[in-house]
């Protein structure tokens, strides 16, 4: 019986360990070892930090990953101002379908791929678009208004894509939240701001922090909602490694650009639960 069920928790591990072997492990590895190569001449290399620093040498460089970083900071921020009413609300204060329904409302638009959900918004907020339409109809503007291809586009289409990974982590924790406790907040003389402030987010934090660095992470390495929305001109850092591999073909430097982001996203992340007092196992448990 022991050798049955030892097979089957093999067979049971087998294809996530393929997974992470075949489809994270090996090819990380690889590009590690492309970003430690030097061209010395024509198929000629050599090994060398010289692509990680060119990324602190070329001001523009990491100009960008700081201008990444601080737009996904605040894209989490207004994401977490946005998701945390509305999971409040479907944890602790919708029942029955009225739960169900509110929470599905927020998956919907996840069944349609992340370009479609890109495009849509580009439809909105073209020159000739309904947002551009309604506010020539209600006279605040009198011409057209073109919204695309700015900083403000880049932040709606970030927040609408990465809502749903705060909602979920915050409901979840949020429903655990015992409403008998809530109850004697109130019955010891708290006040509305004053439950929340004591007993509703300190015991919503693990939630928190967990969909703060789920969103700050995919925007950061979000490549094709910044591309669409910000257009030619905007500046983003998954954008200089896809020109370093796909237009200029220096994929050394682009692998080294890429673990450059893999770290310096890691480090930002690992700052975080340090401020916050939070661990992984905390908050993604």
């Amino acid at each position: 019986m022991k050798a049955e069920a030892k097979l089957g928790f093999v067979l049971l591990l087998t294809p996530l360990l393929l997974w992470l072997v075949l489809l994270i492990f090996i090819p990380h590895i690889d590009m590690f070892l492309v970003s430690l190569r030097e061209r010395v001449g024509v198929g000629k290399y050599e090994t060398s930090l010289a692509n990680y620093l060119t990324f602190f040498r070329e001001p523009l460089y990491l100009w960008t990953f700081l201008r990444t970083a601080v737009m996904s900071t605040v894209a989490t921020a207004i994401t977490l101002l946005i998701a945390f009413p509305v999971s409040y609300y479907i944890a602790k204060i919708a029942k029955g379908r009225m739960q169900s329904a509110l929470f599905l409302l927020c998956l919907i638009p996840f069944y349609v791929s992340e370009l479609v959900r890109t495009f849509g918004w580009m439809i909105l907020l073209r020159e000739t678009g309904l947002v551009s339409n309604l506010l020539q109809w209600s006279g605040l503007v009198d011409q057209p208004v073109e919204m695309l291809y700015n900083d403000a586009a880049i932040m709606v289409g970030l927040v609408y894509t990465s809502m749903l990974f705060m909602v979920v982590p915050l409901v979840t924790t949020l429903e655990s939240l015992d409403d008998s406790v809530i109850e004697a907040g109130y019955d010891l003389g708290g006040n509305a701001f004053s439950v929340m402030r004591e007993i509703v987010i300190p015991h919503a934090a693990p939630g928190i922090v967990s969909g703060c660095i789920v969103v700050f992470m995919l925007s950061l390495g979000n490549y094709l909602t910044p591309t669409m929305l910000g257009g030619k001109d905007s500046l983003w850092f998954t954008q200089l490694i896809y020109s370093q591999f796909i237009v200029r073909f220096n994929w050394e430097l682009g692998a080294a650009f890429g673990f450059m982001l893999l770290f310096l996203s890691s480090v930002i992340v690992w700052g975080m639960l340090r401020l916050t007092g939070q661990t992984l196992e905390k908050t993604m448990g």
